[in-house]
């Protein structure tokens, strides 16, 4: 019996192409090995008794199971092993996977321009997106797919979180990029997503640069429970700033600012997430009042409880300053 008897007949079509993340065509393949062979591998472990195996697929690695142990299971894992090795790679995978690579940092510059010539991609300033939907992830990559132009990229770094490359696009910065899509994905698609935005890199070299930032924008918008669904790294500056500091100084520099009261404000929901909001409404009562779908006056009282809790009136840039630094101290303490 030949390979193609025992493999797939059909080509992928690209609605069927496997994604980073969810396996697809793999599975399909499997399916096929085992309507042919009788050779059932699978993907997740079922439990009971199974034998694990490695095979090469598609440019990489794969970890599989087959139910059963001893020699027969051993000769059905080598030939599932033999057959997914001898079956021809997806060409938008592999791509795909390269640029992930790229993405994560490995290979340098060197991949990089390495991927741009191979693909016949002009160098030119770009941006990462991190796209974490709340749910439907394959919907939401294939909305964004629809939205992309030229030689930007839409990819899967894992089961949830989807990553954007976005050449430059004239008028348009990284931070109102992340908002389009956000916007577009629910009003479109019905899809809610946290959106971490890195900055514009002026080569394609520092791609990978650009995702970190958005991964450090995710990460830190969470630590400290900022409620906005589009998080840019640029917002983050000073909190990743202080982050170098080791944790014993940070305790040192509150102990030296001695202004009670403002952990409780921290651990008070509402209180803080007020403050939080007045801050990005830069200081202005009537926008926050809008923001919170509250009275100016439930505004007004909120504010000055923080300012009783801390002394602080962060009416006053000044004021608003040292909350934000002190707001952040703590958060990292906690972290």
């Amino acid at each position: 019996m030949c390979y193609n008897d025992l493999v797939m007949r059909r080509e992928v079509s690209a609605e069927g192409e496997m994604m980073e993340g969810n396996f697809h065509a793999l599975e399909e393949i499997l399916a096929d090995i085992y309507e042919k062979t009788g050779a059932n591998a699978y993907l997740k472990r079922r439990g009971g008794e199974e034998t694990a195996f490695t095979a090469e697929w598609n440019g990489g690695k794969v970890e599989l199971w087959l139910s059963g142990s001893g020699a027969n299971a051993e000769r059905e894992a080598k030939l599932v092993a033999y057959l997914l090795s001898e079956t021809p790679a997806l060409p938008a995978n592999v791509k795909k996977g390269q640029l992930k690579s790229i993405l994560l940092g490995e290979g340098g510059k060197v991949q990089a321009f390495r991927y741009l010539a191979k693909y016949n991609i002009p160098d030119a300033p770009c941006f990462v997106a991190v796209v974490l939907p709340d749910r439907r992830e394959r919907d939401a990559y294939e909305h964004i797919e629809r939205c992309l132009d030229g030689d930007d990229s839409v990819l899967f770094m894992d089961d949830e979180r989807i990553a954007v490359l976005k050449f430059r696009e004239e008028g348009q910065s990284p931070f109102e990029y992340g908002q389009f899509l956000n916007r577009s994905l629910y009003e479109e698609a019905g899809i809610r997503a946290r959106i971490g935005v890195g900055c514009e890199m002026p080569s394609f070299g520092d791609a990978a640069v650009s995702y970190s930032q958005a991964v450090a924008a995710m990460h830190m918008s969470a630590m400290l429970g900022d409620k906005g669904e589009v998080h840019s790294y640029r917002e983050y500056l000073l909190v990743q700033m202080l982050s170098d500091i080791p944790k014993e100084r940070i305790k040192d520099c509150l102990g030296q600012f001695r202004i009670g009261g403002t952990a409780e404000v921290v651990e008070d929901e509402e209180l803080f997430g007020t403050a939080e909001v007045f801050l990005e409404s830069d200081l202005n009562l009537s926008e926050t009042s809008r923001a919170l779908f509250i009275h100016r006056n439930t505004l007004s009282y909120r504010l000055d409880k923080i300012e009783r809790l801390t002394g602080l009136n962060i009416r006053k840039f000044p004021d608003a300053v040292t909350f934000r630094v002190i707001t952040v101290l703590l958060k990292l303490v906690q972290e």
